[in-house]
């Protein structure tokens, strides 16, 4: 066990630096997007977050920068306020990242389990860098783009009804959202076979996609009105063959409405992905018509503020991961979730009836 956790560490944090090495400092401490933290803070925040884990809460040990902690924590301090705040930059950053690193290889991990946290919780962030620099024209060569799929994303493939088990097992690491696993009764239907391609979504907008106010909820067309979203640059300038990427759930369940289709159930998507129904899975993550809540007999582990506080209709879970996600994180169980008008992500949609 002690063997695996340590290289998941080491792994995540060759990762990390993989992404950003073709960066300056001045790239990396810009603020590309209010939605997004400069990538100097999310690295911060990555080695902040293992020295309170697995550092502090693991071994006991006082932080290495305790002056560090309100700056570093996500709800302390909001996206929109990050670029303004004296975050750490150049040597003091990469200084601060090896002290963390170097005193949590000398933690007993005990059962493993925060130290798998920190590793997933360091690969989530890569994505989120990743995002980041999308936004920002500063993308890794070959990073970000969906490979070509076979399928046009309109061909279905039918799921029989009955029972299914919704959630992670009992022996693999999983996050307190993806728990208690449970037995779930469910309807047959009918879901894509791929996710949605460039080409079908072009379809889509040159048929009246984004002038067709019947096929938009009343949420989803004020915002496409509020933010001029006319058409969709991803999609015109991608791969035809490729999954549509940076797709919000407005336009998302406009398309579905626009074919006489709908989102899947987050509950549908996994009987169908835990089935082996779905192909090229982990393209893009997939838009479900759920909104993000606990599982009935839910508890917060071991934070409350993982996903407890996200709970609600304002949120909608995605499943399935993306070309940006790592395929630690990418489990049928994982639960993503964001914002209904969060076009920076890396999503896009499959359908069903």
């Amino acid at each position: 066990m002690v063997p695996a956790v340590l290289d998941a560490l080491a792994q995540a944090r060759e990762r990390t630096f993989g992404l950003v090495a073709h960066l300056d400092d001045e790239d990396l401490e810009r603020v590309v997007d209010p939605i997004m933290s400069p990538l100097a803070w999310d690295l911060g925040h990555i080695a902040a977050y293992e020295d309170l884990w697995i550092n502090h809460r693991q071994g006991g040990l006082p932080l290495v920068r305790a002056d560090l902690a309100a700056l570093y924590d996500a709800f302390e301090t909001p996206r929109k306020v990050r670029g303004g705040l004296r975050f750490l930059r150049g040597e003091s950053l990469r200084e601060y990242m090896q002290m963390v690193r170097d005193r949590a290889l000398t933690v007993d991990p005990g059962d493993g389990f925060l130290h798998e946290l920190v590793a997933r919780h360091e690969l989530q962030h890569n994505e989120t860098m990743l995002q980041t620099m999308g936004l920002g024209g500063m993308l890794p060569d070959g990073m970000g783009h969906p490979s070509p799929v076979d399928g046009d994303g309109l061909e279905f493939v039918e799921v029989p009804g009955g029972l299914a088990l919704i959630g992670a097992p009992d022996d693999v690491f999983a996050y307190d959202n993806e728990r208690p696993r449970r037995e779930v009764e469910i309807k047959p239907f009918r879901i894509g076979c791929t996710p949605i391609t460039n080409a079908t979504w072009l379809h889509f907008c040159e048929g009246g996609g984004y002038v067709r106010r019947e096929w938009w909820s009343r949420e989803g067309w004020a915002w496409k009105e509020d933010y001029d979203i006319t058409h969709h640059g991803p999609a015109e300038a991608g791969d035809p063959d490729a999954p549509v990427v940076h797709v919000s759930w407005f336009e998302a369940d406009a398309f579905a409405r626009a074919h006489g289709a709908r989102l899947p159930t987050e509950v549908e998507w996994e009987k169908a992905a835990t089935w082996g129904q779905l192909e090229e899975t982990g393209q893009v993550w997939e838009w479900t018509a759920s909104p993000f809540g606990g599982y009935p007999g839910f508890v917060a582990h071991p934070y409350r503020e993982y996903s407890e506080v996200f709970f609600g209709d304002r949120y909608r879970v995605l499943r399935g991961g993306s070309c940006a996600t790592h395929a630690r994180v990418a489990t049928p169980h994982f639960r993503n979730w964001d914002l209904p008008e969060r076009r920076q992500i890396f999503s896009g949609v499959r359908i069903a009836v």
